[in-house]
């Protein structure tokens, strides 16, 4: 049997849990994930990691239809995600990238798309939660460093009110302070009332970041506990 996250003591019914039972996934010959077992609870900060092509990326895109198992299941509050309308899905399971999705116009815009006619108020909240100050609503996006787009990316994610947020090695292109400022808004989301799910080659990060941590070798999952716990163990593992 593969080890899985364990549930946090009352939290069996919270919004937003994400139950992944025997997933598999096959590109021809190959299998790519291995009948992994996991379960994502709302306010647990969770890493997978490990080394370059485990599956990490993989199982992260699984969780909200991205690529699509060839076994197992992933259930989203008790319910099949593949009952579950895509794009429907996709708001209540929201992913960043590692590099960040800017579109056109000024951060108010970006902030703003796909939404009803959002407060301004909201806005400012959701910059101040990104590290971000409120002048830059006006600003357009374009001109954004890269870390700032990123926590921006992040701060549009969260407006949505997900149940759960998926983040791909969300620092893979920043540099260091961009990173620690990246690192910082994903530990604040830990207690929050969504499940929070990172992919990270770097096992110190996912210690300084996460709650927990699921490593994968090979498409299968080879250890789950501690994020801190996990690094002292298996630090080899990190490797890209």
């Amino acid at each position: 049997m593969n080890p899985t996250v364990r549930p946090q003591p009352g939290r069996s019914h919270d919004r937003g849990r994400l139950v992944v039972e025997d997933l598999s996934l096959e590109r021809g010959n190959r299998k790519l994930l291995d009948e992994v077992c996991a379960i994502f609870e709302p306010g647990v900060v969770t890493a997978i990691v490990g080394p370059s092509g485990a599956g990490k990326t993989r199982l992260l895109r699984c969780l909200n239809r991205l690529d699509e198992p060839t076994g197992g299941r992933v259930l989203l509050d008790g319910v099949d995600h593949r009952s579950i309308d895509p794009r429907q899905l996709r708001r209540r399971v929201g992913m960043i990238f590692q590099l960040p999705a800017v579109f056109a116009g000024d951060v108010r815009a970006n902030l703003s798309y796909g939404l009803n006619d959002p407060d301004e108020e909201e806005l400012v909240v959701a910059l101040d939660a990104a590290a971000l100050p409120a002048h830059l609503l006006g600003q357009e996006a374009s001109t954004l460093s890269v870390g700032q787009a990123q926590r921006m990316c992040i701060a549009r994610a969260l407006l949505r009110r997900p149940e759960c947020l998926l983040l791909d090695e969300p620092t893979a292109s920043l540099d260091r302070d961009a990173t620690t400022a990246v690192e910082q808004l994903v530990a604040s989301l830990a207690g929050q009332d969504l499940a929070v799910v990172m992919v990270t080659h770097d096992l110190a990060q996912a210690a300084r970041t996460a709650d927990r941590a699921l490593l994968l070798v090979a498409g299968r999952v080879a250890a789950v506990g501690p994020a801190d716990e996990i690094q002292a163990r298996w630090p080899t593992e990190s490797a890209s």
